[in-house]
């Protein structure tokens, strides 16, 4: 089965640096790397909703250049620094993204993230239309 990265040219930078593909097109599935909520220059919000929205945009960029929309995610997981604390403001910011049928979704609190300052960060598998 042959596969394929994803790196759109926001991401172009951050994926040499790191190593990594943001997105992997395996079969019928798109499978995203975890992301953050810093914004387009690499800088961390202290607002949490801000957080929150810059890593579900995030997410819409790569799915955008896999031919995707959100509708497409058939899995997310999230992974929060003080999940208790902003799970009610997370939730309302993910329902501005995900639509009925609702993807599969598992919510699990982490001592830490890669990124210091990052309170989520969010994984999804998408299901491609090849």
């Amino acid at each position: 089965m042959a596969i394929s990265a994803i790196i759109p040219e926001e991401a172009r930078a951050s994926a040499e640096q790191l190593k990594l593909s943001p997105a992997i097109i395996s079969g019928n599935h798109v499978f995203l790397s975890g992301v953050t909520g810093s914004d387009a220059q690499g800088g961390m919000a202290e607002d949490p909703e801000a957080q929150f929205r810059n890593a579900f945009e995030k997410i819409t960029v790569v799915l955008r250049e896999a031919g995707l929309a959100f509708g497409s995610v058939v899995e997310m997981t999230s992974y929060h620094i003080g999940l208790r604390d902003h799970f009610e403001l997370f939730n309302k910011v993910r329902l501005d993204y995900t639509k009925v049928p609702y993807p599969a979704w598992t919510a699990v609190e982490v001592a830490g993230l890669r990124r210091e300052g990052a309170l989520v960060e969010i994984r999804v598998i998408a299901a491609s239309n090849s």
